[in-house]
């Protein structure tokens, strides 16, 4: 809104404010994840912040926005406050942390693993997704209840015992890592359908084991290149797939670590792949077909999380 705005008066007049809230609940508590006092939007004080944005722009008053800033965002972890110039934020630096392991992706084998090294090892992790089997939706932004653990940062763990969902873990963190902005996902993948998803969300897993939603996102491999010309994949042929996981921000504690999970359902949040090849309504669960996927990794097939980072310690 502000690069496409017509005018300067347009792009300084944008205001962003993002919380750790889901579209009923802007409490900031959760079963799973409080964020404190702070995390309420009535410490924020959301409706003043409307009234002034309203009264320059509907009443004319041109101070009525003085000393606020562009971009006000809750940084999870530290749960903290903190105004910005710009998003996504001008200092993010989009650093590779590439997937890896010994074929074995799954927590309690710690075979995946998560590295800012390049792994020097070809490995592939295999798994099946069967459409009527679909990984059940846990938390995230949904439109349900999060007192019912339908929306917001729920704990993933009882998905990642499931054998469809691949995890790709860091070790135990020294230091903290912040991850603000714009997440990215890139996969070299075979399937042995015609079509079928890919899902990627990235998780918080804290000490004490639990594994904290954060952001995710999805790709229907048929339209990998266009959403209007969508093409078949060709069975067993490895592709290289760029999904987009959304936004967040996020200091991953020292003693935390960085998990993502790689699937190819989330359902009911993302609407199940037949794995058939068709298109929409054509699509028919009962002629559903189970797809033998594969994420590769390794020389020659980098497949990555690209994390927006943030380092403000050296300034």
């Amino acid at each position: 809104m502000r690069s496409r705005a017509a005018g300067a008066e347009a792009r300084d007049g944008q205001r962003l404010i993002m919380g750790p809230w889901d579209h009923l609940n802007f409490s900031g508590v959760y079963p799973d994840r409080q964020f404190g006092l702070l995390g309420n939007a009535e410490a924020l004080d959301l409706t003043s912040t409307y009234l002034k944005f309203f009264d320059r722009w509907l009443r004319g008053d041109v101070g009525a926005l003085d000393g606020t800033a562009p971009v006000r965002i809750f940084v999870m972890g530290i749960d903290q406050w903190r105004d910005e110039q710009d998003w996504p934020l001008p200092d993010t630096t989009y650093t590779d942390y590439f997937l890896g392991g010994d074929g074995r992706a799954h927590p309690e084998t710690g075979g995946g693993t998560l590295s800012r090294a390049a792994s020097p090892i070809a490995g592939v992790d295999n798994y099946e997704y069967d459409p009527r089997d679909p990984v059940p939706s846990m938390g995230g932004r949904l439109l349900l209840p999060a007192a019912a653990h339908g929306a917001g940062p729920v704990d993933q763990r009882p998905i990642e015992e499931r054998p469809d969902v691949l995890c790709y873990s860091t070790g135990p963190l020294e230091e903290a890592v912040e991850v603000t902005g714009h997440v990215r996902l890139i996969l070299h993948a075979t399937s042995s359908a015609l079509d079928t998803d890919f899902t990627g969300k990235l998780v918080d897993v804290y000490p004490d084991g639990r594994a904290l939603y954060l952001t995710d996102g999805v790709l229907r491999a048929k339209y990998r290149d266009s959403l209007s010309e969508p093409q078949h994949l060709e069975p067993g042929r490895t592709y290289e797939l760029a999904l987009d996981l959304g936004v967040t921000s996020n200091v991953f504690l020292p003693g935390h670590q960085l998990r993502l999970e790689v699937s190819s359902s989330n359902f009911p949040r993302y609407d199940r792949n037949t794995n058939t090849g068709r298109v929409g309504a054509a699509e028919k669960l009962n002629e559903a077909l189970v797809a033998r996927n594969a994420v590769l990794h390794g020389p020659g097939r980098p497949s990555r999380l690209i994390l927006p980072i943030i380092d403000r310690t050296r300034r």
